[in-house]
């Protein structure tokens, strides 16, 4: 059988900085690059803009995809409408043969629209939690009804390792990316994954990023990880 098509669906665009860990966010340079060029739907830059024109985009991908749902910006931001954000629930939820992977760093309205939103079985809910910081991040995670909760721990910018994964699916582990990357360590990277493979939480290594670790681009300890949880929770290898 073949593998699912990764891909990305952009009905937002556009956010701004709520933590350390979007001080170089790879996303608003690419905007204003884009802007620069004379891309029309760039044309605000990095300010948060809905368009309408994509927001059907899903129904028209016959194959069933893996789709990350506003990887240039916040779907849950506080200037996205509510109706607009009710409106993407219903397209991803009349596309069920598709998976979607929701990231956001605002979790808290995730969780707040759970009483108005019934959540697709196909949508999988993500926050960042780039240090230990952001631990609150996965309290309101907790609270959003999906059968996949995920954590996005890029950039790693220190020691998480005694993060509480109740309730959590996956993790994903990756270093800051670009000219001014700030490094990560490995035993932060081993730190997760250990925890990972200890309470059977499917555990994906990303990359090292802008300072690549001696050891290779993806390779944590020698080998790649690419392990992610299949809809009922449980860990499959090799997506």
């Amino acid at each position: 059988m073949n593998k699912p098509r990764h891909e990305t669906w952009n009905p937002v665009t556009g956010c701004s900085p709520v933590s350390e860990g979007c001080d170089h966010c790879y996303a608003r340079g690419i905007a204003l690059r884009l802007r620069d060029m004379g891309v029309a739907r760039y044309s605000e830059g990095f300010s948060v803009v809905v368009h309408e024109d994509v927001i059907e985009k899903p129904l028209h991908w016959r194959d069933p995809r893996i789709v990350f749902v506003t990887s240039m910006g916040d779907l849950m931001h506080p200037e996205v409408p509510e109706d607009f954000i009710n409106r993407v629930f219903d397209v991803m939820r009349r596309c069920a043969r598709h998976q979607f992977q929701l990231l956001s760093k605002r979790p808290e309205r995730m969780a707040g629209l759970c009483r108005t939103i019934d959540w697709p079985a196909n949508v999988w809910a993500g926050t960042t939690v780039e240090n230990r910081s952001f631990y609150h991040r996965l309290e309101n995670l907790r609270r959003v009804d999906s059968a996949i909760r995920f954590i996005s721990f890029e950039p790693l910018l220190g020691d998480v390792s005694d993060v509480d994964l109740t309730g959590i699916h996956w993790a994903a582990v990756g270093g800051e990316s670009g000219p001014e990357a700030r490094p990560m360590r490995i035993e932060w990277a081993r730190g997760i994954r250990d925890r990972c493979v200890r309470e059977g939480i499917a555990f994906y290594f990303k990359q090292w990023g802008g300072r690549h670790h001696s050891s290779g681009g993806r390779m944590l300890d020698g080998r790649t990880w690419d392990q992610s949880p299949d809809p009922s929770g449980q860990m499959r290898l090799g997506l």
